[in-house]
């Protein structure tokens, strides 16, 4: 009977520990952000490649397309966190503007630079003060590709600058898992942020 009453009394003491902790407001609040960029993000360079592909740029408009779909990756990553934190993402429209191929390359870049250099190193910050390790995890995942995309896009943009766009990448692979990043040229067997299977890359081409 004493044993009963003492596993009885410690399930509540966990129990009660875990409803009191303290919830990741930065986190879930970041979490949120981050959505909301990558998922425009991924609609915005969805349509940067059309725009590309109008203009004649196809091997810049599957660097767009590649792009995209990592973007959406980073969202599903962050909202699955985000739900299990018991949360959910409001609705919203992405907002965004298209212009030459030119300026949407240079868009990217600056974008990019900023969530990595900006948005998400304090996002960072906050998931590990308040011990948010999935939130850490996607959000490192989700920096590391973007670093990926910046010299994607600068490739880009000089070869755009020399009238050299031949010189790009044609085709790209996507991890499903985390969103990394590859040209044709440079794929790895597995994924060198999640160490997912090259088998399970998507392809762009």
């Amino acid at each position: 009977m004493k044993n009963t009453l003492l596993v009885l009394l410690l399930v509540s003491l966990i129990a009660f520990s875990s409803c009191n902790q303290p919830k990741p407001v930065k986190t879930i609040a970041n979490l949120k952000e981050a959505i909301i960029g990558e998922t425009t993000a991924s609609a915005k360079y969805e349509a940067f490649a059309e725009k590309a592909m109008e203009e004649g740029y196809d091997t810049i408009a599957n660097l767009f397309y590649a792009a995209s779909k990592a973007e959406a990756i980073h969202a599903t990553n962050h909202k699955k966190v985000l739900e299990d934190l018991g949360e959910k993402m409001e609705e919203f429209k992405p907002e965004f503007e298209v212009k030459s191929t030119i300026e949407n390359i240079n868009a990217a870049i600056e974008g990019e630079t900023y969530e990595v250099s900006t948005m998400y190193a304090k996002f960072l910050e906050d998931a590990k003060t308040e011990n948010v390790e999935k939130a850490t995890k996607t959000f490192i995942w989700a920096s590391d590709t973007e670093t990926k995309h910046i010299t994607f896009y600068k490739s880009a943009l000089a070869a755009l600058n020399s009238n050299n766009e031949n010189s790009l990448p044609y085709e790209y692979a996507i991890c499903p898992v985390c969103g990394n990043t590859y040209d044709i040229n440079s794929i790895e067997d597995n994924c060198a942020f999640c160490q997912c299977g090259k088998d399970k890359f998507i392809k762009i081409n």
